[in-house]
Parts: structure tokens; C-alpha cells; sequence
């Protein structure tokens, strides 16, 4: 079968190394009670002291509106704390809580001894020129890669039936109030 797409799929190649590695983890995170999204929350909170939930969605890539349940979640179990900011009351500050701090202190060999199994296992220059290649990759300007300009699709392919159906649902609605409108 001719491929249609010259170029591998580098996403799904990535989905796929992140479940392999993620593979040798889960075990110990299982064994603890901890999910991947709260352990990556407890991760970055024990390396950066304290951070705003909007910083620990991007530093996370978890979506505000799962991290605010998360968040709750891990609170209530005692794992994080979350304060105001004095002088700017909208301003949250999340912290490991006692009880998150000591969980790190528990993980935090075998997390350890885990990553020296795999650096030992494919070498220590494999996995440095890995986090050279990533942190090269996250850390490029966005605009270094130049877009492809897109045409406007025929309607056909831009969404599916019922996404058709509710869109001129509501250009129907538009017109109706734009005739309302202009009635006034």
C-alpha cells in the first residue's frame, strides 16, 4: 500500500516512547496510590518550591479545567496545600503538604534507581542525547517552524453531520436575532 504521508509519524512515535517509559514508573507510582497527573503535580512542587495552578498546567500539560479537580483531590488527602497570595487575594500558591513531602521522600529512591536501570539498559549517551534532543526541541522559539497556509475546506470535510446540523442551527438563531435587531 503506497503511504500518502512521506514523513514517519513523529507524535505517535512520541505517545508511544512516553507509554514505554512510562511503563518502568507506573509500577512504583501504583504502589503508592499516586497517579501520573498527581505524581508529575508532586514532582515539580518538590523541585519548585511552590507554584500558581496556571504554571503547573503548563509545566504539567494537564488542562485547567482537569487540574482544579486534581488539585482538590490531592488537597483533600493531605498531599498539597493551597494558599492566597497576600497582597493579590486572586492569586493562588500551591505547596507540598507534610504528607506529600514525606511521599516524595519515599518515592524519590526508587524513582532514582528506576532511571539508573533504564540508563543502564540503553546507555547513559542515549538517554542525554534524548533530553538534549527534547529540551532543544521545547525550548525552540514557535515561530522557527514555518506554518503551511491553508485553504478554506469544503464544508464536506470540515465537520461532521451533527456538527453541521448544530452550526446551521445556530447561523439560523444568528439571523433571527440579526432580523430582531434590525427591527428595533
Amino acid at each position: 500500500m503506497k503511504h500518502r504521508i512521506a514523513y514517519r509519524n513523529l507524535p505517535q512515535l512520541f505517545l508511544k516512547a512516553r507509554e514505554r517509559l512510562m511503563s518502568h514508573f507506573r509500577p512504583i507510582l501504583n504502589h503508592f496510590g499516586v497517579t501520573e497527573q498527581q505524581w508529575r503535580i508532586l514532582r515539580l512542587l518538590d523541585e519548585y518550591g511552590q507554584l500558581e495552578p496556571r504554571e503547573l498546567c503548563d509545566m504539567c500539560q494537564i488542562l485547567s479545567s482537569s487540574m482544579a479537580g486534581v488539585l482538590a483531590r490531592m488537597e483533600e488527602v493531605g498531599l498539597i496545600c493551597r494558599n492566597r497570595v497576600a497582597d493579590d487575594r486572586r492569586r493562588i500558591l500551591v505547596q507540598l503538604a507534610p504528607s506529600g513531602d514525606q511521599l516524595i521522600r519515599e518515592i524519590a529512591p526508587l524513582i532514582d534507581l528506576q532511571y539508573l536501570h533504564i540508563e543502564q539498559a540503553f546507555g547513559k549517551p542515549v538517554i542525554d542525547d534524548l533530553l538534549n534532543a527534547f529540551e532543544g526541541f521545547i525550548a525552540a522559539e514557535p515561530d522557527v517552524v514555518l506554518h503551511v497556509a491553508l485553504s478554506t475546506r469544503p464544508a464536506a470535510f470540515s465537520a461532521s453531520k451533527g456538527d453541521q446540523n448544530k452550526q446551521e442551527a445556530g447561523n439560523q438563531a444568528q439571523s433571527a436575532s440579526g432580523r430582531k435587531a434590525s427591527r428595533k
